[in-house]
């Protein structure tokens, strides 16, 4: 392929059609690698965001399963005999319920952000590809 002598790869008025049909090849061949390494990066990061949210959301609803095993364990012992262990447990209780709620809470955080599961970074570079294209096109038009 032949290139100008400055070394920026800008056609001029003379440069053959064959010459600028492949470079238009070469750059759009590269252009798509590009986008779809965007892609593929977009899409991991949303990935690990929704399977860290989906984490904490399954740590939130274990530690409601627990608050609710503990507030049983409360009850019994509130009306077996209200003594100082009911209290223990009524304390323990209302820890691990906070401690769900926060778990939940940020779970569910984490997966909103994930969503949409598009890579709409890459989305609006193909856009604004395909607009430069277009209007690279148009000026150089006669």
């Amino acid at each position: 392929m032949r290139s100008r002598s400055d070394g920026s790869g800008a056609a001029s008025a003379d440069t053959p059609v064959a010459e600028l049909v492949q470079r238009a090849t070469e750059q759009i061949t590269r252009l798509v690698r590009d986008e779809l390494t965007l892609a593929r990066a977009e899409m991991t990061a949303k990935g690990k965001r929704a399977g860290v949210g989906a984490g904490l959301l399954g740590g939130g609803a274990m530690l409601g399963f627990f608050a609710g095993g503990t507030a049983v364990a409360t009850i019994v012992l509130a009306l077996a005999a209200i003594m100082p262990d009911a209290v223990a447990a009524l304390i323990v209780t209302v820890v691990l319920t906070i401690a769900a709620a926060l778990a939940a809470q940020r779970g569910k955080k984490q997966v909103s952000k994930a969503m949409p599961a598009t890579p709409t970074a890459t989305r609006d570079s193909v856009r604004a590809d395909t607009e430069a294209v277009r209007d690279a096109a148009s000026r150089r038009k006669p």
